[in-house]
């Protein structure tokens, strides 16, 4: 590879509470519609204030400050809020939100990793400092996870003993940034009592990389998160397969995003794989190629 792996990524900037703003990536992102009458559902969450008709599907539309700990938005603000549709997870998601702000366009290497004081609970995977104002990008899918806990259960996946030993004989790397996809991904492998290595994020992931390949232990596969403060999913895979004295590992590159340009994007900069999370039965079988990949 020749030319440097770099995506500057866009932010939807927003407030729920206040003035303080947040954001998310627009990849995310279907469509923003003023706020209109919701049909009420029964014995839903308090955070999910109802469903609206979104290109023929029923969607369900959560107040955001009122799921992250704020006051939720009163039947007046309602009036003049805004409903973010995303497609995050395989599935579409309405969010209320006080005001919609802007577009900006960013650099993941400026966004921080939260300070670890935030605690585990904490909606937040990073910050952005724009012009001395402080942009927290919210962590939708702990997010969603708290509104609709059973989503974080993961099915067995039925795997042959030859499959299951052909893994167990890797050297596997998980990066995610949101508690909740690690989570995810630890649960499908110790679930088959698979060993691996996880981190938070690329310059981490990166450094294991470098580390292990100089004790002989190479990384066989890594599974990168996409959007990460720092050293992003792309360009953590373009690094590696500019690295010609690194033994090169089969590259999944997982993501929140149905976008099919990210998941293009993902095998320009070198990935083998770009799946859509989170489907355990297609994790494992990605892994299971990328041992016949070790193999040969």
């Amino acid at each position: 590879m020749s030319s440097k792996a770099k995506q500057t990524q866009k932010l939807l900037l927003f407030s729920l509470s206040g003035s303080r703003l947040f954001g998310i990536g627009t990849l995310k992102i279907r469509e923003i519609l003023p706020f209109k009458p919701l049909i009420k559902m029964p014995h839903s969450h308090y955070a999910v204030i109802g469903t609206m008709n979104f290109r023929g599907s029923a969607v369900p539309v959560i107040d955001m400050a009122a799921a992250v700990g704020y006051p939720p938005l009163t039947t007046e603000e309602r009036k003049t809020a805004s409903i973010i549709i995303t497609d995050v997870q395989r599935q579409e998601t309405g969010f209320l939100v006080r005001d919609v702000q802007k577009i900006i366009e960013t650099d993941w290497k400026k966004v921080k990793s939260p300070p670890p004081a935030l605690g585990d609970k904490a909606f937040i995977t990073g910050l952005l400092d724009m012009n001395g104002e402080l942009i927290q990008l919210l962590d939708v899918e702990l997010l969603l996870a708290n509104v609709y806990p059973d989503s974080l259960d993961t099915r067995d996946v039925v795997l042959t003993d030859v499959q299951s030993e052909a893994l167990k004989a890797l050297n596997i790397l998980l990066v995610d940034d949101s508690r909740v996809a690690r989570k995810q991904l630890c649960d499908v492998l110790d679930a088959k009592d698979i060993s691996y290595q996880v981190t938070t994020n690329g310059d981490e992931a990166q450094q294991i990389l470098l580390n292990s390949n100089e004790l002989g232990k190479p990384i066989d596969i890594l599974v990168s998160d996409i959007e990460m403060p720092g050293l992003d999913g792309y360009e953590l895979a373009f690094n590696v397969r500019d690295n010609g004295a690194l033994k090169q590992p089969y590259i999944i590159l997982h993501t929140s995003l149905n976008s099919e340009m990210s998941l293009s994007y993902a095998n320009q900069v070198g990935a083998n794989e770009a799946l859509t999370k989170f489907d355990a039965d297609e994790l494992l079988h990605a892994m299971l190629r990328g041992a016949r990949h070790a193999d040969q």
